[in-house]
């Protein structure tokens, strides 16, 4: 189940412009640096991390599963 969807979010023809794949791993990786910081809430500070990370590797494969998705309805 993992594998798939793994597969599920690295694959795909990529969908994302030039300018959103830009922004989206700037503010990704703007977002897990300042996750990075140690911060009191330790929770706040992984989930500020995760998103970061998914923006990131989102603007760096061009693919976005949700508007993928989004397109299809």
């Amino acid at each position: 189940m993992a594998n798939a969807m793994i597969h599920d979010i690295f694959s795909g023809q990529p969908n994302l412009t030039t300018t959103e794949r830009a922004v989206s791993v700037v503010l990704g990786l703007g977002i897990a640096a300042a996750a990075a910081q140690p911060r009191p809430n330790k929770l706040l500070s992984l989930a500020a991390l995760i998103v970061g990370a998914g923006l990131a590797i989102r603007g760096a494969t061009g693919h976005c599963a949700v508007k993928a998705a989004a397109d299809q309805l």
